[in-house]
């Protein structure tokens, strides 16, 4: 395999891989090391590359398993997702506080989660992976991914209403 070729297969996917990666350390220079870590590995093993059904998500788990090796060498447990800013300015200064509000909320309850329903909630909902995609990168068979992307909504949703109706009766 060529320099050019083994780019055209990894320049589409280092975006997603450091997305993912960052998600699961928190932090952006670790991040950054864990994904030229996974290239220069698949660089290695470029020759194997062929025998891959899935190149995407080979890459995926390796990341997913340097990550969680860093996070186990380093002892630290600081998650975040990366959210757009919000620059609309037609929106209101405390609507913006509010949606700011919302989304640290959210952080935190993500952070809260159990591992594997961190990961399945972020390849499904934040990276948009199907299932079988998300099944082969965390070896995990269609209903663990389904019952883990499950409750993860369902904590996160829950949690987010009884924040927004702190203090106030339910009808």
């Amino acid at each position: 395999m060529t320099q050019k070729e083994f780019l055209d297969i990894i320049n589409p996917i280092k975006d997603k891989l450091y997305r993912f990666s960052k998600r699961i350390v928190g932090i952006s220079e670790e991040a950054e090391d864990i994904v030229q870590e996974v290239i220069i590995k698949l660089w290695e093993t470029r020759e194997k590359m062929h025998t891959y059904k899935n190149i995407e998500a080979f890459a995926v788990t390796v990341t997913k398993n340097r990550s969680l090796d860093r996070l186990r060498s380093k002892q630290f447990q600081n998650v975040s997702l990366t959210y757009e800013s919000m620059n609309n300015a037609d929106t209101s200064l405390q609507k913006k506080i509010e949606t700011n509000n919302d989304i640290e909320n959210i952080q935190l309850i993500i952070e809260g989660l159990p591992e594997k329903q961190k990961l399945v909630f972020h390849l499904r909902d934040v990276e948009g992976y199907d299932f079988e995609e998300i099944e082969e990168m965390l070896e995990m068979n269609p209903n663990a991914v389904r019952t883990n992307l499950s409750r993860a909504r369902k904590t996160i949703r829950d949690t987010l209403r009884e924040y927004h109706y702190y203090g106030l009766e339910k009808n």
